[in-house]
């Protein structure tokens, strides 16, 4: 089985050891032959895959960062030409455009697999709700699989894809992530466009990200995550919530921190409720403890909160009012008949439209009251622990007692949309019957990144290996560069602007660049500095610094760059010592703001004035490193 993670196959691409074709054919086969885990409602055939297959022919790699990576996209999010069914063959249409979430990843290399099984109108969490079969899991067939997202979660566990595209309202990418040793994602509501997504309950829909570890939800999510101005849901992400943060799933600084002790480890504050309810599964509690204790061998410290109104806001999800927007979604669409449905999708939506209005802003002021409570619970710490799921069900179980049982599935994961919560679900290792068991990470929108950053230590320390494939993690290649696909901060609106005056490795092409063009800055103009400043290359090497000397001082060529005033303290932040920011004087008589350097940090450094700019003293070193 081929090592489908994003970094093994960028390698495999580059050094020609892979080739796309050859690849999707052996996978094709594979999917054929895996046929009896239901993984897939529609598999594309070779002629279909071959104008994906040509466009990336004449493509630079480099340009692309998922480069020729299979991806399955479960079958409520639309792929052009292709059917959509949501599992219900009466509900199949053929959409014309493919979904913007889908647009963005093709744009960006990937090529779908096809179109992945999954619950009924992604209603339940189980994988046993579709007439294309029940959804067996990767590591015990007669254990389910999780939904709704169900083939999304096999597929990338046996490794027919690279990462899937699911939809989390309810728990729906978390629960089959953690029975399948899988990464899952649930983003930030409205980051990822939910335009060509067939609606669960629209208000709270989020597509989800399905991953062989935390580094390739952490790029997928990268280009995902593109503003869509014409979904009414959608939300501008943060400056901070980008693969640009992603940086704790580094092995080499987890040996560090294990090797010198609790000073050097990682400071967070994390909580657990401090009421769980396992349901009798001794084994899964074991599993949940000892995920706490490998966070404060991480440097986590752990608290406990009261749990109850996370509990009372999940209630509101099926007990509540929202249930009318899935029948709002399906029946209400006149796209479909109730009786066309399962037996048990029809229980659930059937009555979807008898709340009155008065029940629903009921509910709307109770959620509320739920929220503030909640949100004071997580203030003081950076993201809270949970049980992704209390226990694990064989699938002849949620026969007998199928919404019972789905009901005991989504304890702790149906108030996370309500909530607006971002969460990400962990592997934490198997139980005796060899399913797989997780753990969920979550906190307050936006921090996406910041939760995959724990979630990949985790995952490293416990070392276990990715989905169903026997492959180990990979060493972490995460670089610091942003991707060419990445959508810019550039996007974000921009009232008011700050100029800032560069001269090094801030300038256009150099090295750190991109901290002015993820901010949303553009470059203003080209010029150079007032004939009264000294240039000095740093100590070490890798940036220049600019003082002022009205005596012996030259021109020094800048560059002046508007940042919106929004993001200008977190550029300024991210300046190291002996660096900052006080006002320069530009060769027109100008004063603005730009790099300044404190006297002790020129100690060792070398004068570069006479080379006029630090492009210049780089050529020169080019010129002359030999």
């Amino acid at each position: 089985m081929f090592n489908l993670c994003l970094q093994n196959l960028r390698q495999a691409y580059l050094s020609g050891e892979l080739q796309v074709r050859k690849l999707f054919a052996e996978l094709l086969i594979q999917a054929e032959q895996q046929h009896e885990y239901k993984a897939w409602i529609t598999l594309l055939t070779m002629e279909q895959l071959e104008p994906y297959f040509g466009a990336l022919d004449s493509a630079d790699i480099n340009q692309l960062p998922l480069y020729g990576a299979p991806f399955a996209i479960k079958d409520n999010i639309d792929l052009a030409g292709v059917p959509t069914t949501a599992a219900c063959e009466q509900f199949r249409y053929i959409p014309e455009q493919s979904a913007e979430v889908v647009k963005n990843l093709i744009a960006a290399g990937a090529i779908p697999l096809g179109k992945s099984n999954m619950d009924q109108f992604a209603t339940g969490l189980v994988g046993t709700r579709s007439p294309w079969g029940q959804a067996k899991n990767v590591f015990n067939k007669d254990y389910i699989s999780g939904g709704s997202s169900s083939g999304s979660a096999i597929a990338t566990a046996l490794g027919q894809v690279s990462f899937a595209l699911g939809t989390d309202t309810a728990g729906s990418g978390r629960v089959p992530a953690a029975f399948n040793n899988l990464i899952g994602l649930k983003p930030t509501k409205g980051l990822i466009s939910t335009r060509g997504v067939v609606p669960a309950c629209r208000s709270l829909d989020a597509v989800s990200i399905f991953a062989l570890n935390c580094e390739d939800a952490a790029q997928v999510f990268d280009i995902a995550a593109n503003y869509d101005k014409h979904d009414a849901y959608a939300r501008e992400n943060t400056l901070t919530n980008s693969s640009r943060f992603f940086s704790a799933s580094s092995k080499q600084s987890l040996e560090k921190n294990a090797n010198q002790g609790t000073a050097t480890k990682t400071s967070f504050r994390f909580a657990i409720p401090q009421k769980l309810n396992f349901f009798g599964d001794d084994e899964c509690e074991a599993l949940f403890e000892q995920s706490v204790a490998r966070l404060q061998e991480l440097g986590g410290e752990l608290t406990r909160i009261d749990f109850e109104p996370f509990v009372k806001a999940a209630l509101l999800l099926y007990e509540g009012p929202w249930v009318a927007e899935r029948w709002l979604a399906t029946v209400g669409s006149n796209r479909v008949k109730l009786d066309a449905m399962l037996t048990e999708i029809q229980s659930i939506i059937g009555g979807g439209n008898q709340a009155l209005a008065t029940e629903v802003f009921a509910a709307q002021y109770q959620l509320a009251e739920y929220k503030r409570l909640c949100d004071e619970r997580i203030s003081d710490v950076d993201f809270v622990l949970t049980p992704t799921t209390p226990t694990q069900f064989t699938r002849a179980e949620i026969d007998a007692e199928p919404i019972k049982n789905n009901s005991i599935l989504g304890t702790y994961t149906n108030f996370m949309n309500l909530l607006d919560y971002s969460a990400v679900a962990v592997p934490v290792g198997a139980c005796k019957n060899k399913v797989h068991w997780g753990v969920t990470l979550f906190s307050y929108a936006f921090n996406d990144i910041k939760l995959l950053n724990i979630g990949a230590q985790l995952q490293r320390n416990l070392n276990l290996s990715m989905g169903a494939t026997g492959h180990a993690l990979p060493e972490s290649s995460h670089s610091g560069k942003m991707h060419t696909a990445s959508p810019l901060y550039a996007q974000a609106k921009q009232s008011k602007t700050i100029d800032v005056i560069v001269c090094g490795a801030h300038l256009s092409g150099q090295a750190l660049n991109w901290q002015l063009i993820e901010r949303g800055a553009s470059i203003k103009q080209r010029g150079t500095s007032a004939a009264a400043y000294k240039l000095w290359a740093l100590r070490d090497g890798k940036r220049p610094a600019m003082t002022r000397d009205e005596r012996n001082g030259k021109k020094i060529e800048i560059e002046v760059w508007s940042v919106p005033e929004e993001n200008f303290g977190s550029f300024v932040d991210g300046i190291p010592a002996p660096l900052g920011i006080g006002k320069v004087e530009t060769s027109d008589g100008l004063w603005l703001s730009g790099f300044i350097c404190e006297h002790s940090g020129l100690e060792g450094a070398r004068d570069i004035t006479d080379f006029g700019g630090w492009r210049a003293w780089l050529e020169y070193k080019k010129q002359n490193q030999n």
